[in-house]
């Protein structure tokens, strides 16, 4: 029986398996150890640094056995950064995990019978998978172990990422995988020209500075978007930065800014100025193209995004006849793909922004059999909604992250379309919709995808068949 040798340090934890931070759990009798960058399949000795009642969060003291997942890093950020948490596992381990972590869900909350579940789909790239990254500046840079935190001459400018439990604190990175050239120079290229020109980087509790934020958005058909967010900044400096990344980088297709004086960084409700070329850039899905806008939602590994919604698509196994519900259905990305396919697509969104992107999406793809609504799906989906526009014969839901309101779940139980293509990001909430769901729906398919290699992120879909 593994002991502790005190009741903060323990020895020869078998590490059995990962939870969603990407740190190790192990058991010693009935204390649970949440251990950082361990890998399950390794034995070690742990030193409790956070400790609760039943539970205490630990690192490595000692590595006395490697887990056969276990492999080296590739980035020098990891561990600090709060990104790739699970780099430190092969990416075999990881879909084996992800897969045990949707089998897991489904089956003991669902209590859905998982034997024939499918395989998971790993994304075809581990690395510079993202179309889409946003960095922040910052005059209080992490500092590094070994560094004097003594020394006020240091330069203290970072751009780069949050350091996780510390909004105030921005890793300023070097070498980011997440995203493909030129996203790296680009970041680089603007925080060495900002520093070299003394224009200020932003400080986060003070709210002063000239720079804020930098997104950078790539796309499949090779279009290239860059927003730099200023704060408090002259005209002067506007011009000098834009056109640095102007001359710079000439392959920009949509090059803008914004200046956003809020306490919060989110741009939603902040004006875009163009500096140069259109305020969007296109991605696209087989012939489907799509106008992505600074503010439009896309999935972010869009390569493995067409690979989710061929399997919504063939789950559904659409004849060419049906009336579809897409909920939840964002800048209709479901909708347009799938609207070849079939007779008629009605679409419901919250966001009004991105039911405007999917009209535009319809439009420029000459789609016209597709409506899109706004508004709260719990409001909007009621019984007059499903008269006006008819009853379904497919309903496809890729609800956020906190799944379905219950009075959505409800509406569904009501309506009774033959099928349900459930597209899930959180298979625990997907889980809890599915238990309600099953009282008049049998469980057809189960397809895990991974989107976000290295996190513990992973997609579901799911088919549902109404029971006769």
């Amino acid at each position: 029986m593994n002991k502790p040798a005190s009741n903060k340090f323990f020895e020869n934890i078998d590490v059995i398996d990962i939870a969603e931070e990407g740190k190790g759990v192990g058991k010693s009798d009935d204390f649970v150890l949440f251990i950082d960058k361990a890998v399950p399949g390794d034995v070690v000795d742990a030193e409790v640094y956070r400790k609760k009642k039943n539970f205490g969060e630990a690192k490595i003291t000692a590595l006395k056995k490697a887990s056969e997942y276990r492999t080296e890093p590739f980035c020098e950020h990891f561990g600090t950064c709060g990104g790739c948490k699970w780099q430190h596992m092969t990416y075999a381990a990881q879909l084996q995990f992800k897969q045990k972590t949707v089998a897991d869900a489904l089956g003991r909350l669902a209590k859905i019978d998982v034997q024939d579940m499918l395989p998971i789909v790993g994304s075809p790239a581990d690395r510079y998978y993202r179309n889409k990254l946003e960095y922040t500046f910052s005059d209080k840079r992490w500092l590094t172990d070994g560094e004097n935190r003594t020394d006020e001459v240091m330069d203290m400018n970072a751009l780069g990422f949050h350091i996780p439990g510390r909004f105030d604190k921005i890793l300023d990175v070097n070498h980011c995988y997440l995203q493909a050239d030129p996203s790296n120079e680009l970041r680089l290229s603007i925080r060495d020209f900002a520093k070299q020109n003394n224009i200020s980087f932003y400080n986060l509790k003070r709210h002063e500075g000239a720079l804020r934020n930098l997104i950078i958005r790539t796309s499949v058909t090779g279009e290239l978007m860059v927003i730099v967010v200023f704060a408090y900044v002259s005209q002067e400096e506007i011009d000098k930065v834009m056109s640095f990344v102007e001359a710079g980088f000439p392959e920009i297709t949509s090059l803008l800014y914004i200046i956003n004086q809020k306490k919060n960084d989110t741009i939603f409700d902040q004006d875009v100025l163009a500096w140069k070329g259109p305020q969007y850039i296109h991605e696209a899905m087989n012939e489907i193209r799509f106008r992505i806008g600074p503010k439009s939602f896309y999935q972010t590994n869009a390569v493995q995004a067409q690979r989710l919604y061929e399997i919504a698509r063939d789950f559904a196994g659409f004849k060419g006849d049906e009336l579809v519900y897409d909920l939840y259905t964002g800048a209709g990305t479901i909708a347009n793909f799938i609207a070849g396919s079939v007779k008629h697509v009605v679409g419901v969104e919250y966001v009004p922004s991105a039911i405007e992107d999917a009209k535009i999406n319809s439009q420029i793809n000459e789609i016209t059999n597709t409506e899109f609504y706004a508004g709260d799906m719990k409001d909007v989906l009621d019984a007059e909604f499903v008269a006006r526009h008819g009853k379904p014969d497919v309903i496809i839901t890729d609800p956020p992250r906190a799944g379905m309101h219950a009075d959505v779940v409800a509406r569904l139980m009501e309506i009774e379309a033959e099928k349900i293509v459930y597209v899930s990001c959180n298979p625990a909430t997907q889980a809890r919709d599915m238990l309600v769901l099953k009282e008049k729906y049998d469980t057809v398919k189960i397809q895990p995808v991974d989107m976000f290699p290295h996190t513990q992120h992973v997609e579901n879909v799911v088919l549902l068949q109404l029971r006769k």
